[in-house]
């Protein structure tokens, strides 16, 4: 039986499709600024993934991916998809729909009824994102080009606005 289905599904995605990644092994972590310390790699170039579900019925759901240095703005994931009042899903729905832990998402969908809604600013500022594969202890560093042509996703303004110093706004 395999242990890492989703790390597998990826990998294998990712072959087949010709990408330009690579992939690390280190100690097991979700956390945005420590696991960029950790790789090697920029805050800004983690592709930080929730999946979110909606307030007005139905059991759709949308991944948003935004960079990893920055605050998702829910109003907005919910305006791209056409719902009203996104929420973060629980622990419990993300690792039924993703079948990863909270920090192992990674910013792929592998299911017809998830949307995958990605923040623009990631693939336009970065020429690599890189991001936990479906495991604490497994990253994948890969092609920004390469990620919107083997994932396809809707590209949105999801998160808060930065300031001129590149934090973002509080509140």
């Amino acid at each position: 039986m395999n242990d890492h289905p989703v790390f597998d599904t990826l990998c294998d995605l990712l072959t087949t499709s010709g990408a330009r990644f690579r992939v690390l092994e280190h100690p097991a972590e979700g956390k945005s600024d420590v696991i960029a310390a950790i790789r090697g790699t920029r805050p800004e170039q983690g592709a930080k993934a929730m999946l979110c579900t909606f307030k007005d019925g139905g059991d759709t759901t949308a991944l948003a991916v935004i960079p990893g240095h920055l605050k998702i703005d829910f109003r907005k994931v919910a305006d791209a998809v056409g719902r009203r009042k996104a929420t973060l899903a629980s622990p419990d729905v993300a690792a039924a729909v993703t079948r990863c832990v909270m920090g192992a998402v990674p910013p792929f969908v592998f299911d017809g009824n998830v949307t995958l809604v990605v923040d623009p600013a990631l693939v336009e500022r970065n020429d690599e994102i890189a991001f936990n594969a479906g495991r604490l202890d497994r990253s994948v560093v890969l092609d920004a080009a390469d990620y919107v042509r083997i994932a396809r996703p809707l590209l949105a303004d999801i998160t808060r606005p930065e300031t001129t110093d590149g934090q973002e706004h509080a509140g």
